[in-house]
């Protein structure tokens, strides 16, 4: 498998993490598994048919797809005739782009797009990259960054703020922030939190070294125990810490 990363133009950098592209081969098939990261994203199907959303998804070629933010892992199959290009947006940032329902109502899930608000495949096929550029540029709807300061109080803790002081620092209500969440992100406050703080434990599993424990890592994550850092792994990626 073959897996490309480039960043957008600087004038995207507030709304796009990054542009993807993924060519499978023979000698890799298999079941791909995604994390959750709490960002939504478009993505083109270049290939044969695609099986995603823990196989009950078929993408056909040529069509576009959004993906809504996620709060469980999900898996793709992923075979030599797989080739998929795409867009990893920032959190809540898919209403700079797109008129659309709200973002609840599509967590977990891959839809088609309509062909209106579809990629080009042929240019896309000539341009790569570019056209994701140009076509996001062209149609920045609002350039209002919806959540973005309670977003950066979220990830400056790691997701260790409770959403109570979430709102407090922000002068809204906790419903209110649920309502808005749910509207430009897909998940709730405390989702949200949830993931980013495992998103950091991930991060620290996988680059600490042999003789650090899996005690340790939970506490620095704000986690009871191991065991309860455990469990969060388990749900958000379906695997024992050990496999990671």
């Amino acid at each position: 498998m073959e897996y490309k990363k480039a960043k957008p133009c600087k004038e995207l950098e507030p709304y796009i993490h990054f542009y993807w592209e993924l060519s499978g081969n023979e000698s890799e098939k298999g079941w791909e598994r995604v994390f959750p990261d709490g960002c939504a994203g478009i993505l083109l199907n270049l290939g044969n048919k695609c099986l995603t959303d823990n196989g009950c998804f078929s993408m056909d070629y040529g069509k576009t797809y959004v993906v809504g933010a996620m709060n469980a892992f999900k898996d793709s199959l992923i075979d030599n005739d797989t080739h998929l290009i795409g867009v990893c947006l920032k959190p809540a940032t898919f209403a700079n782009f797109y008129r659309f329902a709200a973002q609840n109502e599509l967590t977990n899930t891959t839809v088609e797009f309509e062909k209106n608000i579809s990629f080009n495949v042929d240019k896309v096929l000539e341009e790569h990259f570019n056209f994701f550029d140009r076509f996001y540029f062209e149609r920045i709807i609002t350039q209002k960054k919806h959540l973005h300061t309670v977003i950066g109080d979220i990830h400056v803790s790691k997701g260790r703020i409770s959403i109570f002081d979430l709102a407090k620092r922000n002068c809204t209500t906790v419903r209110q922030l649920e309502r808005n969440f749910k509207k430009f992100i897909g998940l709730s406050p405390k989702q949200y939190s949830n993931i980013i703080r495992f998103q950091h434990a991930l991060s620290l599993i996988r680059n600490s070294t042999d003789s650090r424990s899996l005690m340790d890592i939970a506490f620095e994550c704000g986690y009871y125990d191991h065991s309860h850092l455990s469990l969060e792994i388990r749900r958000n990626t379906g695997l024992l810490p050990s496999s990671l």
